[in-house]
């Protein structure tokens, strides 16, 4: 059997996360289709659990998934899934060691395509397969795409239209006053000349006549 390989890697993670979960008594491609996993491409993750040794001919349970995939605690599930990684690759175990879970992806896709006769397509599938479940094992972690954030739209404030007047006029806005005519005022300066010998009385008529005659005037 060639090495398993499909165009949605993402596909194999999602049926290991799921079988973790609940393990169907047959895995089958009705299995897979209920699912929702790989649309018309449930065949190849049939391919690639019989490949792992999960699941056997008939779509049963393997005795070794068995005790591997109930395992609930992360670290105690990887190391043990990476043993069965391990042995259906055992190929590329045997001429790498354990740096075959940190190969480059050309190399692997050069181990794939020489082990198999496969072409350049397929071996960068078989490649991308066995990058995802070295993730599964714990041994590699799967660089993310990068994901640009949808902008969120910053709720606009409508603008609060100015309540206006029966005139039509902001009735907002300061009312200015209709300006009145400035008022005008003018100032009399007064120039007395007295002699030096005026008397008193002289004194007090000339001021009793400004007063009488200009001041009470006004």
């Amino acid at each position: 059997m060639s090495h398993p390989y499909i165009s949605g890697f993402a596909n194999i993670a999602a049926i290991i996360d799921q079988l973790r979960k609940s393990f169907p008594q047959t895995v089958d491609s009705s299995t897979i289709k209920k699912l929702g996993i790989a649309p018309k491409n449930e065949s190849y993750v049939i391919n690639c659990l019989q490949f792992l040794s999960i699941i056997d001919e008939d779509g049963k349970k393997t005795e070794e998934a068995g005790r591997v995939f109930s395992l609930h605690k992360d670290n105690d599930f990887q190391a043990a899934f990476s043993k069965m990684v391990e042995k259906a690759y055992h190929e590329l175990h045997e001429l790498h060691g354990d740096e075959m879970w940190s190969l480059s992806k050309p190399d692997l896709v050069t181990f794939f395509r020489s082990s198999d006769q496969t072409s350049d397509a397929i071996g960068n599938r078989q490649a991308g397969v066995f990058q995802v479940l070295a993730n599964k094992s714990g041994k590699l972690e799967v660089e993310q795409k990068n994901v640009i954030p949808k902008k969120i739209k910053q709720p606009t404030t409508k603008k609060k239209e100015k309540p206006t007047n029966k005139t039509g006029r902001d009735a907002t806005a300061e009312e200015t006053p209709a300006t009145s005519p400035k008022e005008f005022g003018f100032s009399i300066k007064v120039e007395i000349n007295l002699p030096s010998d005026a008397s008193a009385e002289t004194y007090d008529n000339i001021f009793k006549s400004l007063r009488k005659n200009i001041l009470d005037a006004g």
